[in-house]
């Protein structure tokens, strides 16, 4: 049976390779998928990639992983890292494994970035490395 990996995107990443590329770079989300599905191929497993502006979706499809028997969530939350205690509670209460990812380091950002009500809750944390970032914590996930 393959191992599915939910990987779920947050708000504004369906803008991705448009918006602020000096931040997020140039690759656009269909650009990540088709990575993330090559390599997780390789690895014997199939992604599931969604993307929503809208914090119940992803909590729903956070809910949902658990419940397919999904091997592991890449979750991007966008903004709503720092600012969802929702999804804080949606990790918590699921027994799949959820691995925060972030295109940025959002250490290196404005102040209000450093806190991530995600990382808190997440088994861990990938970001700063681009669109490698998504690729570095898959790998991470088919370990698990």
């Amino acid at each position: 049976m393959t191992k599915i990996i939910y990987v779920l995107n947050g708000p504004n990443l369906n803008l991705l390779g448009l918006r602020e590329p000096e931040v997020y770079g140039h690759d656009t989300l269909d650009d990540i998928a088709g990575q993330l599905e090559d390599r997780a191929a390789d690895l014997g497993m199939e992604i599931d990639l969604r993307q929503s502006n809208h914090e119940g979706h992803l909590i729903d499809w956070l809910h949902e992983a658990q419940s397919i028997g999904a091997h592991a969530v890449l979750l991007n939350a966008g903004a709503f890292t720092h600012t969802s205690i929702a999804l804080y509670d949606a990790i918590r209460a699921i027994r799949t494994p959820v691995i925060e990812v972030h295109l940025s380091n959002p250490h290196r950002r404005e102040e209000f970035r450093h806190v991530s009500w995600v990382g808190r809750a997440a088994l861990g944390t990938v970001s700063g490395f681009g669109a490698e970032s998504y690729g570095v914590a898959l790998e991470a996930a088919a370990r698990l």
